[in-house]
């Protein structure tokens, strides 16, 4: 098999993408599938600015608008922010360590397909029946009591999707252990990295409450398990319990990639190295284990106690400060720098004070008596944004820009991307800094309507004018991928020109086996040590030009969470018990699922090799530089 690119069909490269185990296509999936998650988000986001823009306005009703929140959250939360951040992982991480691939390439396309029917899952709750109603959180008390079957989309849906983010999690932690290149020591790994690395550790640690959370609420649902049924001796406080124990770690499970992103940035832009390096390596690593310590900091108006209070309180301010810390390197960073202004840069200056306004009013929750006033208000509806747009949001558009010539060999315009910077910059704050005031102003979050009389009208539709800019920003990001992807002009494999990390020392985007020899790191930002060096290849041989040995693709994931796709509708309809389809329907499922992976246990799957003569061929043929 030859590594040289060759046009393919349309039902050929279909297929490609449905059997492959390659982590850079992966990455393609799962940026493709979470942006277009990322834009039904963002339609349910300008419904619900919409209804909002006026006084008593009636252009959603309260149970719609009960539905559109609910999945609003839900969706940017679990289908969008987290798999677009996967994709980055899956696309750099690897090839920043000297990777050919991650550690188990067949559990990465088998963590993406059950994602992905995981979500389609739970968008299907609109087409059947009504959607989730109950929040983003899926608050017991509110949720045993809703009707339909939306509560039992929420649940089945986050279940399968839960499980291929767990198997994505393990995957990265045991590439990153046991698959870095000869010199790559944990304290030479890029902050990428190192943030993959913590946040998959976290993954790893937090889905298993949020699963047996929603075991517990399928159960009560199916079964009447009566675990959150208070008249039946049950306790629906234990839900936010379970809940929150995922929730606030999934917070830092989305923002340390993020952070780990803008520290690429920086350095790359500043043509510096990361100034106190070390700091942000443990800073990260305290992020990651006070997160687990924070979580009641939800529930101070639940009555836990002045002890509990104080305690979360307590931990709430300590985690400010190794995020102070990075802040802090990362001004360092630029203070001094020969900054060039590229898009990736601007969007990572603005993610600065926008995160910081964030961090302080999230300090400031840390109050319990001020918590108490400020919680369920929309004061902690902008502290929430300022937090997931100003700092994820931001990074995966500032990402986009900066990896898109890796992964697919073009660049975007720099033109358009600045137009879409300050049209979503300026709109995000006009949108949220304003929320915090009608939060200070009594203004209760998740109502759908309010009165003329309660004086919110003007700062509700400055904030829905300001969701408008953020709209168009992302529109014009998308012309610009349509408009760059038709040009199709090839870039070389650095092509912002200060790169410092082992990605940017091969082609773009690069052949399916990353590295024709395994890289020897001497030294942190290696590729920037061989280019100061005078090597014009940009990395030094740990390995001779050997055959390489390769996993094969394989349909069996697809099949594998497809079962389980089949298995939760019969599973969901089987609690109306009139109906003699759902056990057959169930049995399928499953059959369908544990025949596949018995299927994959019994085949003798040996992959296959790429020879010696094959990769000088590829070299000829412009795929690779520097092979020896």
């Amino acid at each position: 098999m030859s590594s040289i690119a060759q046009k393919k069909g349309f039902g050929a490269a279909m297929w490609d993408y449905l059997t492959t185990v390659d982590h850079k296509k992966i990455a393609h999936l799962y940026l493709a599938s979470g942006g277009i998650f990322f834009l039904i988000g963002g339609i349910e986001a300008m419904l619900i600015r919409i209804q909002l823009m006026k006084a008593g306005n009636d252009f959603l009703s309260a149970g719609t608008y009960n539905e559109v929140l609910t999945m609003h959250g839900t969706t940017m939360i679990f289908l969008a922010a987290m798999p677009i951040l996967l994709a980055f992982m899956n696309a750099i991480m690897p090839l920043q360590i000297g990777a050919r691939d991650v550690a188990f390439p067949f559990l990465n396309s088998l963590g993406f397909w059950l994602f992905f029917f995981g979500g389609v899952f739970l968008n299907l709750s609109w087409f059947l029946g009504g959607a989730p109603d109950a929040g983003w959180t899926n608050y017991a008390s509110l949720a045993i009591a809703s009707e339909g079957h939306g509560i039992d989309f929420y649940a089945l849906g986050l279940t399968i999707s839960g499980f291929g983010t767990l198997i994505s999690g393990i995957n990265f932690l045991v590439t990153i252990i046991n698959m870095r290149a000869p010199g790559m020591t944990y304290m030479r790994m890029p902050l990428f990295t190192w943030t993959t690395f913590v946040a998959s550790a976290l993954i790893l640690l937090a889905f298993p409450p949020l699963t047996v959370g929603v075991f517990f609420m399928v159960f009560d649902r199916m079964f009447g398990a009566n675990f959150f049924d208070v008249t039946m001796g049950g306790n629906t406080i234990i839900w936010e319990h379970l809940f929150w124990i995922f929730g606030h770690p999934e917070v830092y499970i989305l923002i340390l990639p993020a952070f780990g992103i803008f520290s690429e940035i920086f350095a790359i832009f500043s043509r510096k190295r990361l100034f106190g390096y070390t700091a942000l390596v443990f800073a990260t690593i305290l992020i990651g284990f006070y997160g687990f310590m924070v979580w009641a900091h939800h529930m101070f108006t639940v009555g836990l106690g002045p002890t509990a209070n104080a305690v979360f309180a307590l931990a709430t301010m300590i985690i400010a400060v190794p995020t102070g810390v990075k802040i802090f390197n990362w001004l360092l960073t630029i203070w001094g720098g020969s900054i060039s202004f590229t898009t990736p840069m601007m969007y990572a200056i603005g993610f600065i004070p926008s995160f910081v306004a964030g961090g302080v009013t999230g300090v400031m929750q840390a109050i319990a008596p001020l918590d108490y006033q400020l919680h369920d208000s929309y004061f902690i509806v902008a502290h929430f944004h300022y937090v997931i747009v100003g700092g994820v949001v931001l990074a995966i558009l500032a990402a986009t820009h900066l990896y898109w010539p890796k992964m697919f060999g073009t660049m975007l315009s720099e033109k358009l991307g600045k137009v879409t910077f300050w049209l979503f910059f300026i709109g995000f704050h006009l949108t949220f800094f304003i929320q915090h005031f009608l939060g200070l102003m009594g203004m209760p979050r998740r109502v759908y309507t309010f009165g003329a009389d309660q004086g919110w009208d003007l700062f509700n539709a400055i904030s829905s004018v300001g969701a408008l800019f953020m709209a168009l920003g992302v529109i014009i990001l998308l012309v610009n991928i349509v408009m760059t992807s038709i040009k199709n002009e090839r870039v070389s494999n650095d092509p912002w020109g200060d790169g410092r990390t082992l990605e940017w020392a091969i082609a773009s985007p690069p052949p399916f086996y990353n590295f024709a020899q395994t890289p020897l790191v001497r030294g942190l930002d290696t590729f920037w040590i061989e280019k100061m060096e005078g090597n014009k290849e940009g990395m030094v041989y740990a390995e001779p030009l050997e055959e390489i040995h390769m996993p094969n693709g394989s349909f069996v994931p697809v099949v594998m969470s497809f079962g389980l796709f089949v298995a939760s509708f019969g599973a969901l309809y089987n609690m109306d018990g009139d109906k003699g389809w759902t056990i057959p329907v169930i049995i399928i499922g499953l059959v369908i699922t544990f025949g596949s992976m018995l299927f994959r246990s019994l085949k003798d799957d040996l992959g296959f090799h790429i020879s010696k003569e094959e990769l000088l061929r590829d070299v000829k043929g412009g795929k690779s530089d520097g092979l020896k």
